[in-house]
């Protein structure tokens, strides 16, 4: 038996219609000068109405120049932006990169070094401006994770900060907020939120409560995505989504993702690959790697997709898993393969060498990867 922590923002508000619950939240935090941290194509669709409809009682202010795999640069412009307009509070309505611009916002805009200072584990040392993150995609699971994942152009890779500071004060999950979602986009993310869910269930530091979270978020996703991703106005099927990929960020934000993160870094930083499609291009061929080490829970994982196992070895059902996830990847569009994105062949040596640096993520994987079985993960996903 070991003792284990539980994180998540601190509180957690769901369901249909959940968006019109932001006001309140905004009154109770004390925030009179809020900036609305988003992306140009999340302004233009219309979704953000939903939100800055309650906020004419505020004297509220937009940032809208937020980018997909964010790099360094716009946590600097966004700060600048949140300091001198004053700003006293942090509404972050998007998908993963804008949210991970206001956590990171959050902390470095009273921060009196440079922001570098910050990268890694257990370097932020206070937070006092208060943040509200409202998801527009069902992937990420930013809005209950400790972790903000930046891009560094001259190194070309990807740098975390990480800390319980970053945990927001309110996450708002609301179907309503995802329906003007690309279907690339509900494809990509919906696949992330599936590889959040298996690689904290396979990780060596779950728990029964990550276990239980993980389990049921792939139950719902499984069943979900494709219907989402084939009809976005189907509401049931977003509202699912919405739900498995909140409950498996609160499983991975607790037990922590694994080798298809850890190679996914990479392969972001270098080609600016989104972050979804670079886990879904690897997810099966790491479970493929990994199911010598845990071949058991993969039984389970089976289960929870609905795959009838009754007469199958423990083996079989894991082969069932990974058929299941290479047809899933398929309905809802994701390339097959590194070689649609024109990464040459000849670089796969030098990625693995980036991916096996990524300690913090491939101390959870259920099974130790050297640099050879890591070259190896690359070539299969070519």
């Amino acid at each position: 038996m070991t003792v284990s922590n539980f994180k998540s923002a601190h509180r957690l508000i769901t369901g249909y219609r959940a968006s019109k619950e932001l006001w309140p939240q905004v009154q109770r935090l004390g925030m009179q000068r809020p900036l609305v941290i988003t992306d140009r194509g999340v302004l233009q669709s219309g979704t953000l109405k939903l939100i800055t409809d309650q906020l004419d009682a505020a004297d509220y202010a937009i940032y809208d120049g937020v980018t997909p795999e964010p790099e360094v640069a716009i946590v600097e412009a966004c700060t600048d932006t949140f300091r001198s307009g004053e700003h006293d509070g942090l509404i972050a309505v998007g998908g993963g990169s804008a949210m991970d611009i206001a956590k990171c916002v959050a902390v470095y805009a009273q921060h009196d070094g440079p922001l570098h200072e910050l990268f890694g584990e257990g370097r932020v040392r206070q937070r006092n401006i208060p943040l509200i993150a409202i998801p527009t995609t069902a992937g990420t699971g930013s809005e209950v994770t400790n972790i903000s994942i930046l891009s560094d152009a001259e190194q070309q890779m990807k740098k975390g900060i990480v800390s319980d500071h970053l945990l927001p004060d309110v996450a708002i999950v609301a179907p309503e907020m995802s329906q003007s979602c690309p279907r690339s986009v509900t494809a990509a993310s919906g696949v992330d939120a599936l590889v959040h869910a298996i690689e904290a269930y396979l990780s060596n530091f779950a728990t029964p409560i990550t276990d239980a979270l993980a389990l049921k978020a792939m139950e719902l996703i499984v069943r979900a995505l494709p219907k989402a991703f084939a009809n976005p106005d189907n509401i049931q099927a977003r509202e699912d989504m919405a739900t498995g990929s909140l409950m498996a960020g609160l499983a991975f934000g607790n037990a922590g993702v694994g080798a298809v993160h850890a190679l996914a870094y990479p392969l972001g930083g270098r080609y600016h690959l989104a972050h979804g499609v670079s886990n879904a291009l690897l997810l099966p061929h790491v479970m493929e790697w990994n199911k010598l080490a845990c071949v058991e829970r993969f039984r389970d994982i089976a289960v929870a997709f609905g795959e009838p196992i009754d007469n199958l070895t423990d083996d079989e059902a894991a082969e069932r898993v990974i058929r299941r996830l290479h047809r899933l990847c398929a309905d809802v569009e994701i390339p097959v393969n590194l070689r649609s994105f024109d990464i040459p062949e000849s670089a796969l040596p030098e990625l693995a060498a980036e991916a096996i640096k990524v300690d913090r993520l491939l101390r959870n994987n259920p099974r130790k990867l050297v640099l050879a079985d890591i070259e190896a993960i690359y070539r299969a996903a070519y």
